[in-house]
């Protein structure tokens, strides 16, 4: 069945480059004489009818900007069959043949049920900071927010050194380690709490321990929030069982992360998906997510992208341990 209308909407948390993604999409439809909708706030969006046309005006002076121009949302009314089936029913109201999604893992779950209920096109795009979806070697945000992260680190290094401390510094990824491993790495930290690798606390306080005696009189250690320790505080509160008198202040880094003008990195990373999720459905390939490996674009099922873990490169926390002696 010929596609005539592309929906597109951004889902879940934002990451800097869905709007590069949104503009792809739809100047790719346009270029192809498709016509392109936007779906606003998400899925949830889409029960709320909230569909609005959009041209090529609408995407103008977008690609710079962080965020969504589409906004986002976590629908709890989307898991029910009740909610997707209204979602459905404002499709087809709209004309909307296919839908090109934006997100993470939530994101490819909500896809791949409406896609075996309704039988829609469905390509989905890798937005989210962590890059923890398989099927890509990196996903829409990722670049910036590591960007960011280091940018905040490199100051809180200058803190750190001047008043010899020790400071402990949480940043974004619940179940994967992808951005404190990267950051840590590029700040210089002595020590790198990740998910995907068991942390003792006691081989932590002898990290530090070890530094004090080579004279250090700062040190870093950048803790995943996910970590297996807990976030944080937890783990520093653990530390000063061991080391009681430690000074030490801690820095969660939040939702800065998320946040500012993709990198050229991402910019270009989130077109060439956007681009590619056109052509997929124009090829009459759907229900798979658009992902770049070694450079070249890969599709796998949405399945696959939400069951298979992707893994951290585990040699990199030997060489953060051999850089930061």
């Amino acid at each position: 069945m010929p596609i005539n209308k592309i929906g597109v909407l951004t889902s879940g948390g934002d990451a800097p480059g869905m709007n590069a993604a949104i503009r792809a999409v739809v100047r790719t439809a346009l270029y192809h004489n498709l016509k392109v909708a936007g779906i606003q706030r998400g899925y949830q969006g889409a029960i709320e009818n909230k569909i609005i046309d959009m041209d090529s005006h609408s995407v103008s002076n977008i690609i710079q900007r962080g965020g969504t121009i589409l906004k986002t949302f976590r629908s709890k009314d989307f898991m029910t069959q009740e909610g997707r089936t209204i979602a459905y029913n404002n499709f087809a109201k709209h004309g909307i043949d296919a839908l090109i999604v934006i997100g993470g893992n939530g994101t490819y779950t909500g896809a791949d049920v409406f896609n075996t209920e309704f039988n829609m096109p469905i390509v989905g795009l890798p937005g989210t900071i962590d890059n923890d979806l398989y099927g890509t070697d990196y996903t829409i945000g990722y670049d910036t927010a590591i960007n960011t992260a280091c940018e905040a680190i490199d100051k809180i290094r200058d803190t750190a050194d001047s008043h010899d401390r020790v400071f402990f510094v949480e940043v974004m990824g619940r179940d994967s380690g992808f951005i404190a491993l990267d950051t840590g790495i590029c700040g210089g930290a002595e020590a790198i709490l990740v998910p995907e690798m068991p942390n003792e606390i006691l081989g932590l306080a002898n990290t530090l321990k070890l530094g004090w005696g080579r004279k250090k009189g700062s040190q870093l250690i950048i803790v995943a929030e996910g970590d297996e320790e807990g976030g944080v505080y937890e783990v520093v509160s653990k530390i000063k069982d061991k080391i009681p008198d430690l000074e030490s202040r801690c820095v969660i880094l939040g939702h800065i992360q998320r946040g500012g003008s993709p990198t050229a990195r991402d910019r270009v990373l989130a077109s060439r998906l956007g681009n590619a999720a056109v052509m997929t459905l124009l090829n009459g390939k759907s229900n798979v997510a658009i992902g770049l490996v070694n450079d070249h674009i890969k599709l796998v099922s949405f399945k696959d992208a939400i069951s298979i873990r992707k893994d951290i490169n585990k040699s990199l926390i030997e060489l953060a341990d051999v850089l930061s002696s």
